[in-house]
Order: structure tokens, then sequence, then C-alpha cells
């Protein structure tokens, strides 16, 4: 059984995605499914030695992320994804690709796997694209303190903040509200947050 809703919020490391999902639950009904990115065995292992780990990460991930999806497609009422599949393979696991962190080989079969995944599932009803400038993720990846992001290279931020405004152009699985959590006015601002609902409702 299909659910009702399926909200969907993609961005790159430190956008807000996480914010924004935890606004929308406490201001309607929905369910959050988010990403796991403390199960992953291989996460802190990756940002140290990136070509050696890059493969198993984005596996486990790609794994994960179907698992969730299959789920939230079961799931009644409204949901709410923190990330999507699509983001994994085409942004993530492909610029890890064009960096060559990841080999042909391994990069094949990461994406042979990935197609047939996509035949199995349904797209979101709505995607939010959160989006904000490098040097506010920085920012936020510094200031929330994850060990494990604390060494991420500056060259593999931009690559995917490039990544994702490439992406976002040519992103046709469902309709899209682009959103600028440079400010996060939202959280302060009665007339941007009742804009930012507005917007939202209509796919509620």
């Amino acid at each position: 059984m299909a659910t009702q809703k399926y909200i969907a919020v993609a961005g790159n490391i430190g956008a807000g995605k996480s914010s924004l999902i935890d606004f929308l639950c406490s201001e309607y009904s929905v369910k959050p499914f988010f990403e796991q990115n403390d199960n992953n065995p291989f996460f802190g292992l990756f940002y140290k030695n990136m070509k050696r780990w890059a493969f198993h990460s984005q596996m486990f991930f790609l794994t994960q992320k179907f698992k969730s999806q299959l789920e939230l497609q079961k799931a009644k009422g409204t949901v709410i994804q923190d990330r999507t599949i699509y983001e994994d393979a085409e942004i993530f696991a492909h610029n890890l690709y064009v960096q060559k962190h990841m080999s042909k080989e391994e990069y094949n079969t990461y994406s042979d796997l990935y197609q047939s995944i996509l035949r199995t599932i349904r797209p979101p009803d709505l995607l939010i694209f959160v989006d904000c400038s490098v040097k506010t993720l920085l920012k936020r990846i510094e200031k929330r303190g994850r060990d494990s992001e604390q060494s991420i290279p500056l060259d593999y931020l931009k690559g995917l903040h490039r990544s994702y405004r490439k992406w976002i152009k040519a992103y046709s699985h469902s309709p899209v509200l682009v959103y600028s959590s440079e400010k996060i006015d939202y959280l302060s601002d009665f007339v941007h947050r009742h804009d930012l609902l507005q917007k939202i409702e209509k796919y509620l």
C-alpha cells in the first residue's frame, strides 16, 4: 500500500535538511525517515581514506536507503525523507567516481544495482531542495561538531555543491521547491514561515 503523501528533503551536508524536517514534523502529522549516518561502519573510515572506503560506504548507504524506501512506501499518512536515493547515486557516488575515489569497476557495479532499484520505487510527491553557500555549510558542520565530519576535505564539499546545483536543474522525478537556508528565516520570521508552509501545503 503506497503512502498517502511522500515528501523528500534534498541538500548538501550541513544545508539544514534535518532542521527543516524537525520543523515540519512539529507543524504537521508527518512521519520522518532520517538518513542512517551513525549506523554506517565505514563512515568515519571514509573521510580518513576516501579511495579505500568510498565504495564500501556508498554501498552501505544505497542498501539502507533502499530498505528505508520500501518501508516508507508501506507507511500510512504523510512521510518525509531526509535525503533521497537519487542523491546517494547521482551526486555522492558519481562525485566520488569523478574525483577518482571509486574505480570504474566499483562505480559500474554500484550503478547497475542503483538502476535496478529505480525500477522498484516510487518518486516523491514533492522534493524540497535546501540550498546554501559552501561557506555556510562549513560553519554549520563545525558548529554541530560531528567527529566523522570534521575531516571532510574542502574540495570534496565544493565538488558536492557543484554537483547539487547541476543535479537539481535536471531533476524531473517530481515537483521541486527550492528553499534557501542561508539564514533559516522560517524559525524566527513569521512571514517567511507562513510563505514556506503555504508552498508546502499545496502538496499535503
